[in-house]
């Protein structure tokens, strides 16, 4: 094993998605097609893909957590562009903060400040 690379979130407007998560994670997308829009995030790719039968009940089984240098902060301009709370930010020990958000398509999109965090 290598490492997590991408995170891939189904979307029933795969347009309006890439929109938002251009918006969302300050970046455009690299590749943009209707079938899969991927973007670099600092050397990590984020996927769109279209869902076959759009749905915002998602089932959360697995979450992966995007490194941000001020939680609230950031769990806050997600909330002003259109995201649904789904865990405040908390302490998750020492200086560990963790928090959850829905984006508008039903996707968890998880965040992390963890200053002990270091790339081998």
């Amino acid at each position: 094993m290598l490492g997590l690379r991408t995170t891939i979130y189904k979307v029933g407007d795969i347009q309006k998605a890439t929109e938002w998560y251009s918006k969302a994670f300050e970046t455009k997308p690299y590749f943009n097609e209707p079938y899969y829009v991927g973007f670099n995030i600092k050397g990590y790719e984020l996927g769109l893909q279209p869902e076959e039968n759009p749905t915002l009940n998602k089932v959360e089984s697995v979450v992966s957590y995007w490194g941000v240098e001020d939680i609230q902060k950031t769990f806050d301009r997600l909330i002003e562009l259109g995201a649904i709370e789904n865990e405040k930010p908390f302490n998750v020990g020492g200086e560990i903060m963790t928090a959850t958000l829905k984006d508008p398509f039903g996707n968890v999109i998880g965040l992390i400040f963890n200053p002990h965090f270091q790339l081998d």
